[in-house]
């Protein structure tokens, strides 16, 4: 798969996760029956971190016709593998506190995002083995 497709997506899901996050985070956790806690402060800021992240990968992906710099595909797999990494730590360590709808989803994106980091892994050493 070409790099610059491998950016592109990541960059939605990162976009597409963000959005609701910062936008109405108390409906996304009260769809996925996740516990906000006191304030929807943590949840505001996780939404624009992703939205930061999608943004910086969408400038990586469109840094040669833009003249500009960006973090690469080896910052965008770091920032997936941590990201994922983090977020499954919770759900094995503390997850089992919310309802089962919730869990999975969360699940799901952990997987999601390790999985899209994994195939920009291999795409990478491929083109360097090339």
């Amino acid at each position: 798969m070409k790099e610059s497709t491998l950016l592109t997506a990541d960059a939605i899901i990162n976009l597409v996760l963000g959005l609701p996050l910062l936008l109405v985070p108390d409906v996304v956790f009260g769809i996925l029956k996740l516990p906000i806690g006191e304030s929807l402060f943590l949840p505001t800021v996780l939404g624009g971190i992703l939205i930061g992240i999608g943004i910086a990968l969408l400038i990586e992906r469109f840094r040669d016709s833009l003249g500009l710099a960006g973090l690469g595909l080896e910052g965008a797999i770091v920032i997936n593998v941590f990201g994922a990494g983090a977020l499954a730590t919770w759900l094995v360590r503390d997850g089992s506190n919310i309802p089962t709808l919730g869990y999975s989803v969360l699940w799901m994106v952990a997987a999601a995002v390790l999985g899209v980091s994994i195939i920009e892994s291999f795409t990478k050493l491929k083109q360097r083995t090339a």
